[in-house]
């Protein structure tokens, strides 16, 4: 009996219609459970064989994307060919990969949290906060905490404003400037190298080099490599700095619209179009994944019909 093939996608457009540039906690995994539901990954893995650029733009380490993204997604079917870009801990580690698996793991060193600090923050979680959240061995440049998914979030909140205030204290023993916030606590040469920047699930400590943009500039670059311009992009998150990625793309004169996924926290002011879950038809109270769902079957509808 002949094995059946592994189905091979059309080269992709040079031009495609749209590009989805995703944040992955909060529009595709969700903040709860930290797994990424079956049907996203089916609408992902279509809409990249139908020739739509699929890159996530994440704060998450490489570890992370394999995991809960990459793998599913090749499991699901992934077409020979099809390249799926992937910017982990805000632009400072990036790769890509196919049906075979991941590509080159590329980091920014330049771009990295000093290892001293990090094994202080290590000890410091391992002696003081163990018991709400767990240090994430994952990061390659940032050092980042994240609440244990069997503690109330409203608890994790609460211990994570007394480990915020222990990690910008770190950074001052260290001889390091950092900002929390409007919290600036700049170094001996008035220098702020460094952020503290707490999430609903998390702190990361990183460069402040780091962001969103600087992932939607790594996107359209590897794009770029590919002979790869979208005419429109299509940028997804749950925060207000993932707006970060629509500025970026809008001030670089590439047609963009944000989509806010959580938009509780406030909606700004924005040169370009914003879309929530009620644009949808949907009622307010869908958030995160489900209303990335939405969006991503929305657009797989669209683009695959």
């Amino acid at each position: 009996m002949t094995a059946p093939e592994t189905p091979v996608a059309a080269a992709p457009p040079s031009t495609p219609p749209l590009a989805l540039l995703l944040d992955v906690d909060g529009p595709v995994a969700s903040p709860v459970t930290r797994n990424v539901k079956a049907e996203i990954i089916a609408d992902l893995v279509a809409l990249a064989t139908a020739g739509i650029p699929v890159i996530f733009n994440t704060g998450r380490s490489d570890a992370f994307i394999r995991e809960q993204v990459m793998n599913p997604m090749i499991a699901a079917g992934i077409p020979a060919g099809t390249i799926i870009h992937a910017i982990c801990e805000k632009g400072a580690v990036w790769f890509s990969y196919t049906a075979d698996g991941p590509g080159p793991i590329h980091v920014d060193r330049e771009l990295a949290v000093p290892e001293a600090y990090g094994d202080d923050v290590r000890r410091l979680v391992a002696e003081d906060y163990a018991s709400h959240m767990f240090f994430d061995e994952t990061k390659r440049a940032m050092v980042s905490v994240e609440q244990h998914i069997t503690v109330a979030n409203a608890d994790y909140l609460d211990e994570q404003k007394l480990f915020d205030a222990d990690a910008m204290e770190l950074m001052a023993r260290h001889g390091l400037g950092v900002v929390r916030l409007d919290h600036h606590e700049p170094d001996s040469d008035d220098q702020v190298d460094y952020r503290v920047d707490p999430t609903i699930i998390s702190t990361d400590i990183e460069s402040i080099r780091l962001g969103k943009d600087l992932g939607a500039s790594r996107a359209v670059e590897l794009l770029a490599a590919q002979g790869i311009t979208p005419q429109a992009w299509r940028t997804v998150g749950d925060s207000r700095t993932d707006y970060a990625m629509a500025d970026w793309l809008h001030h670089n004169d590439h047609p963009v619209k944000h989509v806010d996924v959580r938009p509780a926290d406030g909606v700004p002011e924005k040169p370009y179009d914003i879309l929530t879950a009620e644009d949808l038809g949907l009622d307010s109270t869908i958030i995160h994944d489900d209303a990335g769902g939405a969006f991503l079957r929305g657009w797989r509808e669209a683009l695959t019909t």
